[in-house]
């Protein structure tokens, strides 16, 4: 069946912060040079924020240019930080509060605000259609669609109404095809589409590796003797070794609520660690679970992270389209933020774009002009002296890591005179199970602590069973054949959604199973898969997560 066709000036992929940002400020100079561009933004999610899960404490930076008055026009970010805790964990029981002074000033939270970032993007979105940017939420972008001179033309979005085995429902509807002068992809972290155009284009020669974590998160709403609005507490060390990098968060947001995580990098080497299983060990620490008792467990989710930094930033340009935000991969780790920086990459897109449109550029054009933008702005300076947080980190380890990053940042300014490498990619990363003590994890008490299953249920996921497998699988025999017996097949545990199981049949064979319906949209399956087997693809739209202020 033919796909129907809309023409737009810029088609934006995503409606995180990036995205938003992105579709906000083109029509914001597009008016302001009172020319006529027009903008279209498309969001898998069921609406804009459903996907979005992110800390957060947040930034104002770039929120200070795209809108000044957001005060005043009602932006919920609320509530300021007050005051910052960081402990270092020595073991199950043990913790030292570390001094203010000895903190490496990236991490002091002065001027910033704790935040839902859904509700954030959702305000966001609000201000992009009232900017008359066109928003198709529940539209999954599945696509890429080039010229015949190989330049983007634009994105399609996903069939509808398709079933397990490929064949059209009475549901059916073809996806439609958006054509655009120039496209940005700002999909988020590891995104289906922007995974391809890097490839592509070879946007990541020049680039050191990536890097990721995973962020698993939850909110909860706690005894109100217990909540002090405004307080931030991290925490370093327990239960992860000084080898595996890793960290929890504890934000009292407003309502009575707190929002609690632990990020966990990819880099691991043990097959055995499960990121959501340290989790709820973390909780049960005795600085985590006195904040916790008495208290209700409101929401669950997990998001991947992208954690490279400066040195493994890609060429954001190439024909026809830019990469924005996590996409790119702009969070700066060193402050453990990446909303600011996303958005200001997202603003940095659409000055080039307009000036490329105002200018008479034909589309389908690399806008390397974007480059030095990003050099001359404030978010390169950001991440530039931000540049050897992660490489510390992975040379020192966490404990002697960190003392370097306190001198780098606090003595140096991020300024030193050199710049360190980090190779090696995550899925390389993993050594033979027999290589490695196995990690037993404590049953959940359903207290403080909880399964995978009764987790995914409190992210509102949800997907239409009779579709084709989003998680896809180049050789359906790796996982027993291979990952099992060399790695105890480590997706049961580094998945943070009960996705993939290794079911015993009757017969007493093995059987590697994909519960598709669990998965939370993280994307850790498709960077830490150790035999990069696994390929995350867009399912029907509106599928996935629904966080209601994540």
């Amino acid at each position: 069946m033919e796909r129907e066709s809309m023409e737009f000036d810029v088609v934006v992929v995503g409606g995180g912060p990036a995205g938003l940002s992105t579709a906000c400020k083109i029509r914001q100079l597009a008016k302001e040079a009172g020319e006529e561009i027009s903008v279209c933004l498309v969001e898998k999610g069921s609406e804009i924020g459903a996907h979005i899960l992110s800390g957060a404490v947040f930034e104002t930076h770039a929120l200070d240019e795209l809108f000044p008055d957001w005060k005043e026009m009602g932006a919920p970010v609320t509530t300021p930080v007050k005051r910052d805790v960081f402990h270092y964990m020595l073991g199950a029981e043990s913790a030292v509060k570390v001094p203010n002074l000895l903190i490496p000033k990236p991490m002091h939270n002065d001027d910033n605000y704790i935040v839902s970032l859904g509700n954030v993007c959702r305000w966001l979105g609000e201000q992009a259609e009232a900017l008359e940017v066109e928003i198709f939420p529940g539209f999954a972008a599945s696509e890429v669609l080039y010229h015949e001179d190989g330049s983007v033309k634009g994105i399609a979005t996903g069939d509808m109404g398709v079933s397990k085995t490929g064949e059209h429902k009475g549901s059916y509807v073809a996806g439609y095809e958006l054509h655009a002068k120039y496209t940005v992809f700002s999909e988020g972290c590891r995104g289906h589409l922007g995974k391809q155009l890097l490839e592509k284009f070879d946007l990541t020669k020049d680039a050191d590796d990536a890097h990721h974590g995973i962020g698993i998160k939850e909110i909860w709403k706690i005894d109100p003797e217990k909540h002090e609005e405004g307080l931030v507490v991290h925490t370093l060390g327990w239960p992860m070794d000084n080898h595996t990098e890793g960290g929890g968060f504890l934000y009292h947001a407003e309502n009575g609520e707190v929002f609690l995580g632990y990020i966990v990098a990819l880099n691991y080497s043990n097959p055995h660690l499960s990121p959501f299983d340290e989790f709820q060990r973390w909780k049960q620490h005795p600085k985590i679970k006195a904040y916790l008792e008495g208290g209700e467990r409101l929401t669950y989710g997990a998001r991947a992270m992208n954690k490279g930094g400066y040195q493994a930033l890609p060429k954001m340009s190439f024909p026809g389209g830019l990469l924005a935000g996590c996409e790119a991969g702009t969070l700066n780790t060193a402050k453990i933020k990446g909303s600011h920086t996303a958005m200001k990459s997202g603003m940095l897109a659409a000055e080039t774009i307009v000036e490329a449109l105002l200018a008479g550029t034909e589309g389908g054009k690399d806008l390397t002009a974007i480059k030095e933008k990003f050099e001359t702005s404030w978010l390169h300076d950001e991440l530039y002296t931000s540049r050897n947080y992660g490489p510390a980190l992975h040379k020192f380890g966490t404990f002697l890591g960190a003392a370097f990053v306190f001198v780098d940042q606090n003595i140096f300014g991020g300024k030193m005179p050199f710049t360190w490498s980090n190779k090696g990619i995550d899925s390389d990363s993993l050594k033979p199970a027999s290589e490695c003590k196995k990690i037993e994890y404590p049953k959940p008490d359903g207290v403080i602590s909880f399964d995978k299953l009764s987790s995914v249920f409190m992210s509102n996921t949800s997907h239409e069973e009779d579709q084709p497998c989003h998680l896809t699988l180049a050789d359906p025999e790796i996982p027993l054949a291979y990952n099992l017996p060399k790695f105890d097949e480590p997706a049961q545990r580094f998945c943070p959604a009960g996705v993939y199981e290794i079911v015993e049949e009757a017969d007493g064979s093995k059987k590697f199973q994909i519960n598709a319906q669990n998965c939370v949209h993280c994307k850790t399956c498709d960077i830490k898969d150790p035999s990069q087997n696994i390929t995350w693809v867009v399912p029907e739209g509106g599928g996935g997560p629904n966080y209601p202020n994540m």
